[in-house]
């Protein structure tokens, strides 16, 4: 279903310039992650979820059910970028934790009708568990207290990864890419042997392409069904 407000042909639409204005602020953010200065990297993350939100919004053929959650995550996501700044030391990575596990969890109920067509009743699983369980053995011994938020929010992180893989080859991606952003996020807080150089670099590189990859997906997944992920009608798309 073709909207009303969709751009004249030959202009630049809102979906182009808020695509363009999250590739540039991203630019912007891991050069900073990489060269500073500092006081940039906080004004710059927090401006990107909400621009991949509003180009999801706007690009979206049709503001499925799938979109409407995709966009809910994308602004939980958001809360985990941001709540932390009002918190210090454990409190702050627990209010991170707190806004990513929503996330998660928002991402879950968004791709459970495409489950049938996901890895999750394949063989393939296997390597999200393996990667999960070392993973969280490699993260556990320093974890102490906060040993079991971990478990609990890896093993969302996990199964929204795995039945990101429903939704098609983007998304699948996408979660993959998202699961080794928090792995790197959850090395580097419990892992004493965990020291790379740019570490921030690299956890908002797969951070921003996990995110932006999974967006790209819930648009190309108008004309997928949930049993087959074949290409179907928009009408019997999941709603």
């Amino acid at each position: 279903m073709n909207r009303s407000s969709a751009a004249p042909r030959g202009a630049v639409g809102p979906s182009a310039v808020l695509a363009g204005t999250y590739a540039a602020i991203g630019v912007v953010h891991l050069v900073v992650q990489l060269t500073g200065p500092g006081w940039l990297s906080r004004p710059t993350q927090v401006l990107l979820m909400p621009l991949l939100a509003g180009w999801l919004w706007c690009a979206a053929p049709e503001r499925t059910r799938l979109v409407r959650l995709v966009v809910a995550a994308l602004a939980l996501s958001w809360l985990g970028d941001t709540l932390p700044a009002a918190f210090t030391g454990d409190a702050a990575f627990l209010a991170m934790v707190g806004g990513f596990l929503l996330a998660q969890v928002t991402y879950i109920v968004a791709f459970w009708p495409y489950r049938h067509a996901s890895l999750l009743r394949t063989p393939a699983v296997t390597g999200y568990v393996v990667a999960f369980g070392v993973l969280f053995g490699l993260c556990a011994p320093g974890a102490g207290g906060m040993l079991v938020p971990v478990a609990i929010y890896g093993l969302c992180l996990t199964a929204m990864a795995v039945l990101a893989t429903g939704v098609g080859t983007l998304a699948g991606l996408g979660g993959a890419v998202f699961f080794v952003s928090d792995g790197l996020i959850a090395l580097g807080a419990f892992a004493d042997w965990y020291d790379p150089p740019a570490p921030g670099f690299w956890v908002m590189l797969t951070y921003l392409a996990g995110q932006a990859l999974l967006a790209v997906g819930a648009v190309r997944a108008g004309g997928v069904t949930a049993t087959t992920g074949a290409t179907a009608p928009r009408s019997t798309a999941p709603e």
